[in-house]
């Protein structure tokens, strides 16, 4: 079968960003006058909810429930993560996150063979455009035929959602792509959709149940082992 189309994740699959995330979240929390502080451990529980507004709800809901939620509660959450991503993009843009090993070489050299890419995320929409602007440079959406993210679907992963809504704007069938994942939640996305995962892991992700994935990698190091697994042919040259 001849891949037709890579999707990839964003957070913790492109950048190891899940630690950037949780200290601009505590930023976020001081400027807004909480006294809440998410360290390592905390965060590595919270990362079982995907989308950042819901793992601040799922933080209320079951680790707080002691906290008087203020009226309006919805609003409250959007605007502790309008605050977040505020810190979060300007933390990205100062080249704070680079890429993981291999994902640039990868992206360049797929894209050049005339593979189609895509993202598919739960991460907002400025957070994908400022890793990437830096990381690619301003004319980074030239590499991608679709940019899933953010709220653009009512059920974040490990629901199969954003993966239907990007194969959708591809135009292709799961069978027809391989997708790369990072996470325990987006394998179970990804796979529900139909589509082969390959996952790299990281700090937060070593201990997950990758069953299914279709191999796991410690990272992309060597590129010519993920396109010999993933049935690519290498670039000329």
């Amino acid at each position: 079968m001849t891949i037709k189309a890579i999707i990839f994740d964003v957070d913790g699959t492109l950048a190891d960003t899940e630690n950037g995330h949780r200290k601009t979240f505590n930023k976020a929390f001081a400027e807004c006058g909480l006294d809440w502080n998410w360290d390592v451990p905390l965060y590595d529980k919270l990362l079982k909810v995907t989308g950042g507004k819901e793992r601040i709800k799922y933080f209320v809901s079951d680790f707080l429930t002691d906290f008087d939620k203020p009226d309006h509660f919805g609003d409250f959450v959007k605007h502790l993560h309008k605050v977040k991503t505020k810190h979060y993009t300007s933390m990205l843009s100062e080249g704070h996150i680079p890429l993981r090993p291999g994902i640039k070489q990868l992206i360049e050299e797929t894209h050049a063979a005339g593979i189609t890419l895509a993202i598919s995320t739960t991460t907002t929409p400025q957070n994908v455009s400022a890793l990437l602007e830096v990381a690619l440079g301003k004319d980074w959406e030239k590499y991608f035929a679709a940019n899933g993210c953010g709220d653009i679907v009512p059920h974040k992963k490990p629901a199969p959602d954003i993966y239907f809504w990007v194969l959708e704007k591809l135009g292709l069938s799961g069978a027809d792509c391989i997708a790369l994942e990072d996470s325990e939640n987006g394998l179970r996305s990804s796979l529900a959709a139909g589509i082969k995962t390959y996952v790299t892991i990281n700090h937060y992700t070593r201990g997950h149940d990758f069953t299914g994935a279709a191999r796991v990698f410690d990272d992309l190091s060597d590129l010519k082992s993920f396109y010999k697994a993933a049935g690519l042919a290498l670039p000329k040259g």
